[in-house]
Order: structure tokens, then C-alpha cells, then sequence
């Protein structure tokens, strides 16, 4: 059986502010916007080279927005990648490494300044946060582990 994550639900306050950065600023496709009634609206995007969605939008969870904490988006090259996201109006925490080696933790904790030396894939991380506080990874991923 495949089991594939397909959707990951977004809390934001304003839908028009969060579909702006995401598809403006993140570079995100536009996949759907519907407004189905005053209470419930449905905007869907999809990073670029994702097969997983990004959806937000009115009536859709009860979680408060600002609470989402940990989603990674994969990138080929971190430091490029901060680089482009700053160009677009993004501020970009990073890129950093866990003083470890391995994942990073929750804050700030232990976060060592600058890429992996070896740039080790999966080792080097950035952050940055949407309009309402949302917290996102960027994640260096150059060659992936076997059987990903």
C-alpha cells in the first residue's frame, strides 16, 4: 500500500495576504481558489517541484494560526535558495546547522551558524515565517538516502 501525503492544512487569519506571499513570495502555483460560501473558502498551492499541496483559507481548521511549526520545504542548494527567497521580500533565518550534526531542534537551540562544512545532505537548514507567523524549514537535501 502507498500512503502519500498529499495536502498539508495551513492556518492563517488573512486568506488574500497568505495567498499573496505564498504564490508571490514562495513562488508557489495558484491551484485553486474557491469561495464557496462567506465562512468557508478553499485556496490551494503547490510549491514548485512539490507533489505535495499547500492549502489555507477560511472555514477549513480550528487551529490558530501561527501554530503551524516544522514543515520542510527541500532544497538542492540552501544558501541559493535563501538567497532567492531574500531577493523576493522573504527574511530568511539561517542557513544553520545543529550543533550535533543531525536534525535541528525546535528554536533556536543549539544552532550553529553557516551550512554543513561538508554540506552534507539533509545536514544544513534555513527558516523563515508567513505573514501570520507559521514557521517553515528550508532543508539542503543534494542526494537522498536510499529509498527515498
Amino acid at each position: 500500500m502507498d500512503l502519500k501525503l498529499e495536502v498539508v492544512i495551513v492556518p492563517v487569519s488573512d486568506v488574500d495576504r497568505a495567498k499573496a506571499f505564498y504564490t508571490e513570495k514562495l513562488g508557489c502555483r495558484l491551484d485553486a481558489d474557491f469561495p464557496i460560501e462567506d465562512d468557508y473558502r478553499i485556496v490551494q498551492v503547490t510549491p514548485p517541484g512539490s507533489e505535495c499541496s499547500i492549502i489555507f483559507g477560511t472555514g477549513l481548521t480550528p487551529t490558530a494560526p501561527g501554530t503551524y511549526l516544522g514543515p520542510h520545504l527541500i532544497v538542492t542548494d540552501i544558501v541559493a535558495a535563501q538567497a532567492e527567497l531574500t531577493e523576493r521580500g522573504v527574511a530568511v533565518s539561517g542557513p544553520f546547522r545543529d550543533v550535533t550534526g543531525a536534525f535541528h531542534r525546535a528554536g533556536d537551540a543549539k544552532r550553529v551558524p553557516g551550512p554543513n562544512p561538508e554540506r552534507l545532505s539533509y545536514g544544513s537548514f534555513a527558516s523563515f515565517e508567513d505573514p501570520d507567523g507559521n514557521q517553515w524549514f528550508l532543508q539542503e537535501v543534494s542526494q537522498r538516502a536510499p529509498g527515498r
